[in-house]
């Protein structure tokens, strides 16, 4: 989860049978070559590139590299929920700048705004609470939910 959706994308029309059928080749292997595509879903190689080129400038979805945070050297990760007082946007725009954010929702419930960190260590951690998001003007609470172990993390849900 260490990428971040594009600002702003267009919005798509309606996804079509063979995009579908394109994006979930994708999740099964996002490196699968676009000919091998092609021939799984009926289209050539330029028109399945086309496409994948299409879905990825309005947003639909992102081809990135999924990576381990602790074997990149970032052993501390957690989801921290936020309370806001005033205009719940203006804060959420303020952690959409920060680095460290790699997941970021407006919620209803006890919780305004969820954001997941990845930070190098617990001192890290400590410094992006403290220093950073409890600063931001209109963030009246957070509650800090530290991960200790990755059970589970797939992204081939589909496309339903």
């Amino acid at each position: 989860m260490l990428s971040g959706m594009a600002a702003a994308p267009r919005r798509p029309g309606p996804i079509d049978e063979t995009s579908k059928r394109i994006i979930e080749q994708l999740q099964a292997d996002g490196r699968r070559p676009y000919g091998e595509i092609g021939k799984a879903v009926g289209l050539s190689e330029a028109a399945v590139r086309q496409r994948v080129q299409k879905l990825t400038e309005t947003g639909v979805m992102q081809i990135v590299a999924v990576t381990d945070p602790m074997q990149l050297g970032f052993h501390r990760q957690a989801m921290i929920g936020i309370r806001v007082s005033g205009d719940t946007r203006t804060v959420a725009d303020e952690l959409e700048r920060l680095p460290a954010v790699d997941y970021l929702v407006m919620t209803a419930g006890s919780f305004d705004l969820m954001v997941e960190v990845v930070c190098e260590d617990d001192d890290g951690l400590i410094e992006l609470l403290n220093g950073t998001i409890r600063a931001i003007p209109g963030v009246a609470g957070t509650e800090t939910f530290v991960y200790l172990q990755l059970r589970k993390q797939l992204y081939d849900w589909g496309t339903r």
